[in-house]
This record gives structure tokens, sequence and C-alpha cells, in this order.
């Protein structure tokens, strides 16, 4: 059988790439098959007679949560594809839970933790078991925000109770277990459950958007480990197949680029990441990941958003302190790292770049301040710190 490319379909039909790839990630092309990270479609495929459904204005619907699994949806609106600005549009084009879900989606990634938590917890005890996954991984996160750390413990609980009780349950319940348990530990920097699935075996059975934000996962993972150039080499790869198309992955996909880059020390790479996760985020406001982000974007936010956009910069803020607090309630205690929570946002991303080796001039041409600025800074740091060196700074930071 012979092949057209997504371009020559564009080109046959006279519509979009963007939209014959959506029409092909939504199995709207009869016989379009991957190979690799493209689509071939039969040489012979009419254009489909309805685009109504992927037209800008109008969201597609996620897919299945898990693949050749109906009935059980995971994170609807992470799974959904959607022009930037289509965010709540998207939302609304769901129904019943999945949308209650979606909203919840909605809320946290907006930074409105309150209405997530509100929202997710309603679904905590339900019987579906992608909902209740999905519920647990939203009200953990939203009530570190919220300060509620009991709460935040009772739902990761839940996930690791899931998962260990998954070890006979059918391959794609042990998907979604070791999807959200992933995502809870790794984002937290907590070890992983000794019960985890191995990425290998949950990744293929994971929809394009569950995917893309797994490889997230499995990047920050890396990360932590200091393989920056691993995990940059899966954050290019997933931005270069399907996950641009689902902005809320998309996003965390490219700050975890910003993070690499900086880490190599490479900040104009990193600038073009960061303005690429803000372009596809500032039309619906999606602006948690940055606020989690902060203290890994190397000071970034502070060059690049604040000068420009400097009331979503005091969002942001506003976020990373909440966000941050709660964080470290869980994370401290659990691994022994005491990370520091008494800098202020800026000495956190200066005391971050100097402990990844940046020297004070480096920083200072990164931030655009004077070397006598850095230097004030770094002296506060040691001083409300109580460490002499950079060897000594490290123990309190996130390296």
């Amino acid at each position: 059988m012979e092949y057209m490319t997504v371009q020559e379909a564009a080109e046959k039909w006279q519509v979009s790439l963007r939209l014959v790839q959506r029409l092909c990630v939504t199995g709207r092309v009869e016989g379009a098959r991957k190979f690799g990270g493209a689509w071939a479609i039969p040489a012979n495929t009419d254009k489909p007679e309805d685009l109504r459904r992927t037209k800008k204005d109008t969201p597609v619907q996620p897919e299945s949560a898990l693949n050749g699994t109906a009935g059980l949806t995971l994170l609807p609106l992470m799974n959904t594809p959607f022009q930037p600005g289509q965010c709540r549009a998207a939302v609304e084009a769901l129904e019943g839970p999945l949308r209650d879900i979606a909203w919840a989606e909605y809320h946290y990634f907006t930074g409105h933790p309150e209405e997530a938590a509100k929202a997710a917890g309603r679904y905590l005890t339900s019987s579906d078991p992608g909902l209740k996954l999905s519920a647990c991984l939203l009200y953990a996160y939203a009530n570190l925000s919220v300060h509620q750390i009991q709460h935040a413990r009772f739902a990761l609980d839940e996930v690791k109770s899931f998962l260990a009780a998954g070890a006979e349950t059918e391959p794609c319940l042990r998907a979604a277990g070791g999807f959200v348990a992933a995502a809870s530990a790794v984002l937290l920097h907590l070890p992983l459950p000794k019960t985890l699935p191995s990425i290998q075996e949950f990744l293929p059975l994971l929809p394009t958007g569950l995917r893309a934000f797994a490889l997230y996962v499995k990047a920050h993972y890396l990360y932590l480990q200091k393989d920056y150039a691993q995990s940059l080499g899966i954050v290019e790869t997933a931005l270069a197949m399907d996950a641009e198309q689902y902005p809320v992955p998309a996003i965390y996909l490219h700050l975890m680029a910003v993070m690499d880059y900086m880490s190599l020390k490479k900040p104009e790479q990193a600038q073009r990441h960061l303005l690429a996760a803000w372009t596809m985020a500032q039309p619906d406001d999606l602006i948690e990941g940055f606020g989690e982000h902060h203290g890994l974007l190397g000071a970034m936010l502070e060059t690049v958003i604040k000068p420009n956009w400097p009331e979503d910069f005091k969002r942001i803020i506003d976020i990373t302190y909440r966000f941050s607090w709660g964080w470290r309630r869980i994370h401290n205690p659990d691994t022994g790292h005491e990370v520091a929570d008494n800098l202020t946002t800026t000495e956190f991303a200066v005391a971050m770049l100097y402990a990844r080796e940046w020297t004070s001039e480096e920083i200072a041409a990164h931030m655009g301040v004077s070397v006598s600025t850095i230097k004030r800074h770094q002296a506060r740091i040691k001083r409300k710190l109580q460490v002499r060196s950079r060897q000594e700074l490290e123990k309190h930071m996130l390296v």
C-alpha cells in the first residue's frame, strides 16, 4: 500500500498540518499508521467529511485513558489536545465525572488549589480506578499549597495502596497506578516505591497525552540523578513527536528542558524553552508549573518573566511560596534532606546557580545585575543557612 505524509495530506485536503495531525491522533483518518514519530496515511484516503470537532475553536475529546481499555479515563484534561486559549472549552466539552475531574485539573494548573482540592475530593472514594487515581494525585498536590499536609499524605498513601494491591491486576490498572505513583514520588523528590512497575512496562499502555507527561516524569527523575544530557534527550524527543498537541504536558516538558539547559550552563537554549512554555501557558493562565519549578529554573523567571510580565510574575511567586511550603513538609521529613525554607525566591535562585558551580560573574550576567549585588545575595544566603562553602550550601538546595 502506498502512503502519503501528513504534509502531503494537508496539501491534498487543503487544511492545516496541525489539523491533519490531530485527525490522526483522534482516529479520524481511516488506515493512518504511526511509524516512529510520523504518521503515514493511505494515499487514496479522502478528506474526512466532518471536521467540526477538530477546528481551532472546538476542543478534541481525550483519548481513552489507557490504550485498548474502555471506561478508565485518567486525568482527562492532561490527555486532551486543544489550542492555547481553548482550555475551558476543552473542559466544557467533556461530560459527567470526566468534566468534574478536568475542572479539578484546570483549577490546579491555573493556580487555584482550594478549588482543585474541593473538586477532586469528591472522587477520592470513587469505584472507578481512573477517577480515583486522578483525584488522589490532584488532591495531594493541591493540599500542599493550602497547607493541609495530612490531607495530602492521605491521598499519597491511597496511591501507594493502589499500587501495592495491583501486583495481580490487569496490566492497564498497573499502568495507571504506576504512572500516578511515579509522578507522586518523583515530583516530590522522594524514593520510588519498591512495587513500582518499570516505565517500559506502563509507558506503552498510556495514550499520547499521558505518555508525554510520563516522559516528563522520567526526564525529571534523570535530572535528579544529574544525568542532564539524557534527561534533555527524552524531553526533546517527546516535544518533536506529539507532545506539543497536549498543552499541559508540553508546558512541563519545556520547563524540564529549562532545568536541564541551566544545569548545563546554556541559558540561551533555556530561555527559548521557557518562552515556548510561556506562550503555551499564558492564554489559559496555566501558570502552576512555573511556580512549582521556580527553584529549579535557575533564575530564568527573574530574568525573563519578571521584566516583561511583572503582574504574572508576582502571581507565580505567590504560587512558589505556597507550594514550596507544603512540598518541604513532605519532602524534608521523608528524605532527611533539609531543603532551605528561609530564603527569598531571589536568594534561592542565586543559591541554586551558585551550588551548580556558576561563578558570581556568570550569575550576575545571567540575571542582569552587578557582581556586587550577587555577592551581597551570597553573603545573606550563607548567613541565613549558616554555611561557609559551596559544598555546605548544596546540602540545603535541590541538588
